[in-house]
């Protein structure tokens, strides 16, 4: 977008264009969402910022009303930009593991020095700042919507210490910690907090998907809301998330007995709702590809699982069955290997899986041993990202693999090619190349699917 677009866009307060850009205004000092509802401010005291750290960085600080740091993110691919925003997300989605540039560079397959240019030159903003910046950008948020208390607030932001938070906080959003408000306490981290989304957003169509795969007492749904529990090497807990559509976020009530680890987790509940998708951007792509070849059902959304470990099983339980026989089978799975915590279950770990003979399954020896090797494969490489080092395993295929990378990590351009509920959606559409829908295949997947219903 240019300047006169941005222009448009803050005069519309149009919810469709919250988070992908934002208002300076130098009158006052402060910068703004293009939705904030403050009066519209003169042309000539506006000033535009891409990213919310270019604003912080030209010596505005955040509006109290809009509250930007609560602005939906936007989408993490975007053209030539792929690297940077990929680094990008790795920081928004973790602060609370400090890893170094050259740590993050290796990561994402480059050199550090190249990743500093990357940086610099997409974002305006070196790696070390940008991670400051959005640590402090978090604790704002919690600061204003939880009752944790400020040194709670602190280290569930990254810190290690109440000063160096303090001074990071004035120096980054040029405000002081105590002014969002008083110091309140809390004994654990019962925490209730909103996760924006750019509309539209199709819930009926995500409740539906979900209800049709629903592990209970792993998940619970309802009609405008869904939850989980959860737990990894570093903390668990469960969530729910109710859809508030008038508002354009959902409220997220979180149980979590680290809040250090509370970052983490909210960016994981935002990739399973896929709240930061464009789904206008996308839908308008897929149409000129498609050219009528089939009906977009508009903003839906892709469904995620909380890890890929999950998600790898679920596939491999998924395999040439219905979508009933599979449900089943992982209901099954839950019951028996499921780890108990008063009336809390949580997902079978990789080290139960493998180290069960899982006599209770009537299946083929063959897929037994399937769900044993990725298990063990998981349990062997637990920050394993690249899932096609699972094609090795006997009795895991491409479309498992695909299928992880769809829902377990909400890769965007993945097309369940062999899956037979997207054939035979293919088969009934108009004829359509599906290299030209990309980068957004994974919509597609879950367009075609929409045909069936």
């Amino acid at each position: 977008m240019d300047t006169s677009q941005w222009q448009l866009a803050r005069q519309s307060r149009d919810h469709r264009f919250d988070g992908l850009f934002f208002i300076g205004v130098k009158s006052t000092g402060i910068y703004c969402r293009p939705i904030c509802p403050a009066p519209t401010a003169k042309e000539q005291n506006v000033e535009y910022f891409q990213y919310a750290h270019n604003a912080a960085q030209a010596g505005f600080r955040p509006c109290i009303r809009c509250r930007p740091d609560s602005a939906p993110g936007s989408s993490a691919w975007q053209g030539t930009k792929t690297t940077a925003l990929r680094a990008k997300h790795l920081i928004d989605s973790d602060l609370t593991t400090q890893q170094s540039c050259e740590q993050l560079a290796e990561r994402l397959g480059v050199s550090s020095r190249y990743l500093r240019q990357l940086f610099q030159q997409h974002f305006g903003i070196s790696v070390t700042q940008y991670r400051l910046f959005n640590q402090c950008h978090f604790a704002k948020k919690l600061l204003q919507e939880t009752n944790l208390s400020v040194s709670q607030v602190a280290f569930a932001a990254g810190f290690n210490s109440i000063r160096r938070f303090n001074d990071a906080f004035l120096q980054q959003l040029h405000i002081c910690p105590s002014k969002m408000r008083g110091e309140r306490s809390t004994t654990r981290a019962m925490l209730t907090l909103k996760l924006p989304f750019r509309p539209p957003y199709n819930w009926t169509a995500l409740q539906q998907f979900l209800a049709k795969r629903l592990i209970s007492p792993l998940e619970w749904l309802g009609e405008t809301y869904y939850g989980r529990s959860f737990k990894n090497q570093h903390c668990q807990g469960q969530f729910t998330a109710e859809f508030v559509e008038h508002k354009h976020h959902f409220l997220v009530s979180i149980d979590i007995d680290q809040p250090r680890f509370l970052q983490p987790i909210l960016s994981e509940i935002r990739r399973v709702l896929d709240l930061d998708a464009d789904t206008a951007q996308i839908e308008q792509h897929l149409a000129t590809q498609l050219q009528g070849a089939i009906v977009l059902t508009q903003g839906l959304r892709l469904p995620g699982i909380l890890s890929v470990f999950e998600a790898g099983i679920r596939a491999v339980l998924g395999q040439q069955v219905s979508v009933t026989a599979a449900h089943n089978l992982v209901t099954q799975l839950v019951d028996e290997l499921g780890e108990q915590d008063g009336e809390r279950v949580y997902f079978p770990t990789p080290e139960v899986v493998a180290n069960s003979e899982l006599a209770f399954f009537k299946m083929p020896q063959a897929r037994k041993n399937a769900l044993r090797n990725l298990a063990q494969f998981c349990a062997d490489n637990p920050d394993c990202h690249q899932l096609d080092q699972w094609l090795p395993l006997k009795g895991i295929g491409p479309w498992t693999v695909n299928y992880a990378k769809l829902r377990g990590q909400s890769q965007p351009d993945i097309l369940l090619a062999g899956d037979l509920g997207v054939k035979k959606a293919q088969a009934g559409a108009k004829p359509f190349n599906d290299e030209m829908c990309a980068p957004f295949r994974s919509y597609l997947t879950f367009q075609l699917w929409q045909q069936l219903t």
